[in-house]
Parts: C-alpha cells; sequence; structure tokens
C-alpha cells in the first residue's frame, strides 16, 4: 500500500477558540478540507491528482444489505489493499426510515481513519425505488414538517466539529427517486419543489451553525426521461447552495442490460459541459461510477481502465475526484443475472486500479506543497465571510 502524506489544516474550537490540527491523508492526492469555524473551503488537488472515494453496498446478493450504509473499518482496509493507495471519503446512504438523527457513530470511525464522511441524506420511507414519498416528501419538506428533525441533525453535525460531504436529493433527475419531477408535480411544478426543498434543508442548517457541512448537488449524466423539463439544469439550487456537484455515470448494471455500454468518455461528453456551464468553477466529483463484471457487451476491467485514464489525463479539468460503486445485488431469480460491481471479486479491474494509479501524473504530494498552491484552481465560495488562502496557508506552516 502506498504511503500516504499527511496535510495539516485547522479548525478554531468553538468554545476556547484555539487552533486544531486535522490530519487528513488521501489515496491520489493529499485530502484535506482545510477549515476554519465558520468556514469550510475546497481543497482542489493540482493537476493530474484525483481524490478517491470509497463506495461498499455488500460482498454479494446472499448477505447483502440495500441501506447503502453496511460499510466498516475492515472492508476500507481491504479496498485500499486492493487497489494499493489510500481513500479521502467513505460514502453512505443516512436512512430517514431508519433513523431522524445525525449518524455520529458512522462519521466517527469514518474521521478516525483520517477521511472525510460523505453522507448521502435520504429522507425516504424505503430503499424502494420508481414511486412517490408518502412520508418524506418535497412538499411537507417544504413545509416544515421535519424541521424539528433536520435542526437537530444539523446540531449534532455542527457539535461533530470537523469537514463533511453532504448531499440532498440525489440524482433529482432520474425517476427512480421520489424527489424526481415525476413525482411531485410533473414538468410544471416537480423541478422547482425540487429546488425549494433542497434550499430549504441547506438554510435550516446553515442557520443552525452547521458550517462544517460542504454541500454537493448530485445528477445523473442521463436525464430519464430525456424531457426538456427534467434536464437536470432545472434542479439546480443556485451556486450558493452548493460547493461542489456530482456526476453519477455508470456503465451497464446488469449482466443482461445492452443499456448504458457506452464509454464512460461518451457519457461524460454529454454531460459535463451542461456541468461546468451551469456550475462554472465549482469542483465537480464522479460519485458515482460502475460497471457489472459479467455483461458480455462491455468488459468491466476496459470500460474502467479506458474511463481513469481519461480522468487522470485531465480531459475534464473541473473534475476533482471519483467513487467505484462496489456492490451487488439480485435481479431475479436466476444467479447468472445478479449484478456484481465490486472491484475485489475481479482480478482484472483490481489490477486496473493498481496500475491507473501509479505514474508520473499519480504522484503524492511533495512536502511543502502549500495551501496556496493546492486553492489556486478554484476560488473559495462562501456564503459566510471568507479566509484568505494565504492566511491559511500561514497557520498550516506554522
Amino acid at each position: 500500500m502506498s504511503a500516504g502524506f499527511f496535510i495539516v489544516g485547522f479548525r478554531v474550537d468553538r468554545h476556547c477558540r484555539r487552533m486544531t490540527k486535522i490530519l487528513c491523508r488521501s489515496l491520489l492526492a493529499p485530502f484535506c478540507i482545510a477549515y476554519a469555524y465558520a468556514q469550510a473551503g475546497h481543497v482542489v488537488p493540482p493537476e493530474g491528482k484525483l481524490y478517491h472515494g470509497f463506495y461498499w453496498g455488500g460482498v454479494g446478493t446472499d448477505e447483502h444489505d440495500p441501506t447503502e450504509h453496511d460499510v466498516t473499518p475492515g472492508d476500507v482496509e481491504r479496498y485500499e489493499q486492493a487497489v494499493g493507495k489510500q481513500t479521502a471519503w467513505i460514502y453512505f446512504s443516512d436512512n430517514w426510515f431508519e433513523s431522524r438523527k445525525f449518524p455520529v457513530t458512522m462519521c466517527s470511525w469514518v474521521r478516525d481513519l483520517k477521511k472525510i464522511p460523505y453522507v448521502r441524506l435520504m429522507l425516504r420511507s424505503n430503499v424502494e425505488q420508481g414511486h412517490s414519498e408518502k412520508t418524506f416528501s418535497i412538499q411537507k419538506i417544504i413545509a416544515g414538517d421535519f424541521d424539528a428533525d433536520l435542526r437537530a441533525w444539523a446540531r449534532d453535525a455542527k457539535n461533530f466539529g470537523s469537514p463533511i460531504l453532504i448531499e440532498w436529493g440525489t440524482e433529482p433527475n432520474g425517476n427512480w427517486f421520489s424527489w424526481n419531477g415525476n413525482w411531485n408535480g410533473g414538468p410544471k411544478e416537480g423541478p422547482a419543489r425540487y429546488v425549494a426543498a433542497y434550499r430549504h434543508i441547506v438554510n435550516l442548517m446553515r442557520v443552525e451553525g452547521a458550517d462544517n457541512l460542504q454541500w454537493v448537488w448530485h445528477v445523473n449524466w442521463l436525464d430519464e426521461p430525456e424531457k426538456k423539463w427534467n434536464r437536470f439544469e432545472n434542479y439546480f439550487p443556485g451556486e450558493t447552495y452548493c460547493d461542489w456537484v456530482a456526476l453519477s455515470a455508470y456503465g451497464p448494471t446488469t449482466p443482461m442490460t445492452r443499456d448504458g455500454t457506452e464509454s464512460f468518455a461518451f457519457k461524460m461528453r454529454e454531460a459535463y459541459p451542461r456541468l461546468v456551464k451551469i456550475a462554472p468553477g465549482k469542483p465537480i466529483i464522479i460519485a458515482e461510477f460502475g460497471c457489472d463484471l459479467h455483461n458480455p457487451h462491455a468488459d468491466a476491467a476496459t470500460w474502467a481502465k479506458a474511463a481513469l485514464e481519461d480522468l487522470f489525463s485531465s480531459r475534464w479539468p473541473g473534475i476533482v475526484g471519483f467513487c467505484w460503486w462496489n456492490e451487488g445485488w439480485q435481479n431475479d431469480n436466476l444467479k447468472k443475472h445478479d449484478t456484481d460491481m465490486i472491484i475485489r471479486e475481479d482480478a482484472d479491474l483490481t489490477r486496473v486500479f493498481r496500475e491507473e494509479s501509479k505514474g508520473p501524473m499519480r504522484r503524492i504530494i511533495r512536502h511543502g506543497q502549500s495551501l496556496h498552491q493546492i486553492y489556486r484552481r478554484f476560488a473559495l465560495r462562501r456564503y459566510t465571510r471568507s479566509v484568505s488562502i494565504k492566511a491559511l496557508d500561514r497557520r498550516a506552516d506554522g
């Protein structure tokens, strides 16, 4: 396993106002959100280096947990040993049908591993897709039915005290999720209701002072349905309501399908220009990508190799990180139809990830790399007062 390099960032303790060092270690570039209390900024990797997130959704169909948060420290260790690098964030779902409380236990062990928790805030009644939401509907969110719970969640997140990536309303332009416009008033009202709910949640949490939350707006590369009203641009909450933007861009996700066999580059040609246009200057994460290991129309290792080579070449300069969706699940009663996208279960795919993380463009930043150099490709944008990059440099150097 490659030895990571520590960058030192800081936060101000809310009680004694003293500076506390936060050491964050990453996979392909040192990952640390240089952080002062009430001011969270982006740390963007230098050109040719990317953050590598980790999602783990289950070993296979026999042991599959559909709640999307069954990852353990052991899973992280085994994955990092397999790919030969360290990860920057751990991606998991926070399902409100299980609990409406801030997932402090999960976030704490992630932080103990020197990773950033990346929380999918999932206000939903179950994990089933393709239906309207009755309990946590967008209209109820807007009406304030869950304000007390959201405020309590935000206070606990604030008390957690260190950076968290967070998204709500994942892939709104996909009709599989209940926050898609199709389930919320249709073409005329659906996207606008989503935007109102998104802003409502963010505003509530900001009022509670949860400034350690870095908001991620996350869409699918393809609008489904492909209608003008459902274009992901219509769901954009505004640049002051997201710190990062994210994209899902999968290859085929089952052994049977012919859909999605296009290259990763094809999907990026469709989505990337649109993202950059609507959110100029925002760091972009490939929050989810993957390919089934047994689809006869697309070899997973070949598909992933091409995707990683393009990502590392800075073909899309706004992209700062990626995360493969490591999961397997049952599609019907036939075992041969089960989905498997777990990197460790395929030697060729594992080799691709190990090899593509090497090379002159994938090296760990040398000691002495300043935060000013890391930040220079993106300006700090935040609704609170700005903190100068040079000041952060002085603190880090001190």
